[in-house]
């Protein structure tokens, strides 16, 4: 079998005396999209920052395609092969589209403008935004702004891609959308794990879901099974 793409070994994160992430372990194969499920305050996020460097786990391993990465900086684990989305876009809200992936491009993948340029336009153009390269992002709506958010992590050229609510703020009409072009991110070969408190999106978006509460893993299975898991139930409503 396979080595795993990422491999989270007992990681723990406190913050003082708040145990937001507790003795976490999971595993990802090449190719999954894998759900991370759990109420508000579970820890899901903050382990997501611990897996992209943002924060350093108190203990336990990080490992990516079986390296340690543990407690190295952001930019060097981008540089590996592994990005993030958040929740609330954070785009350089006074640049255009087109040059927020030129950034993305030359400093995530260490391209040379020109190379930089035909691999914005490429991503504009799949991304359906090739009309909308010349907007600044301060302009854009939210779900324009989810496409480009997308559309920065994918020009750093990501191994593993970690999606922090990608429906958030959508419409159930855009949603759709959004989920087609996850799928034909994964086809491409990336690795996605994939935050999401919108069931619909898990039941049509992963193989796999894993749930946390309380900063510790409960429960792991087809989404199908963990819907009628007793202790996810419990988690989300008491």
């Amino acid at each position: 079998m396979e080595a795993p793409v990422l491999s989270v070994d007992r990681v723990t994160k406190r913050f003082g005396g708040l145990v937001a992430v507790s003795d976490m372990s999971l595993d990802v194969q090449p190719g999954e999209v894998v759900g991370l499920m759990g109420p508000n305050g579970a820890g899901k996020t903050t382990l997501l920052n611990v897996i992209a460097g943002e924060y350093q786990a108190d203990s336990g391993k990080v490992r990516f395609k079986g390296r340690d990465i543990t407690g190295l900086p952001t930019h060097k684990i981008c540089h590996l092969g592994i990005t993030r989305t958040y929740q609330i876009p954070q785009p350089f809200t006074h640049l255009t589209a087109r040059q927020n992936l030129l950034v993305a491009a030359q400093y995530g993948q260490n391209l040379g403008q020109s190379e930089a340029q035909r691999e914005a336009d490429r991503i504009l153009d799949a991304l359906g935004l090739a009309d909308r390269k010349d907007m600044l992002a301060s302009d854009m709506l939210v779900v324009t702004l989810k496409r480009l958010e997308l559309g920065r992590v994918l020009a750093t050229k990501p191994t593993l891609l970690l999606i922090d609510e990608v429906a958030a703020g959508l419409t159930e009409e855009e949603i759709p959308k959004m989920l087609e072009l996850l799928k034909e991110i994964n086809e491409t070969g990336v690795t996605i794990l994939l935050i999401e408190h919108v069931m619909s999106v898990m039941m049509k978006a992963v193989s796999r879901i894993v749930v946390m509460d309380k900063g510790a893993k409960i429960a792991e299975g087809k989404p199908e099974d963990i819907m009628e898991d007793k202790k996810v139930i419990e988690a989300y409503f008491g």
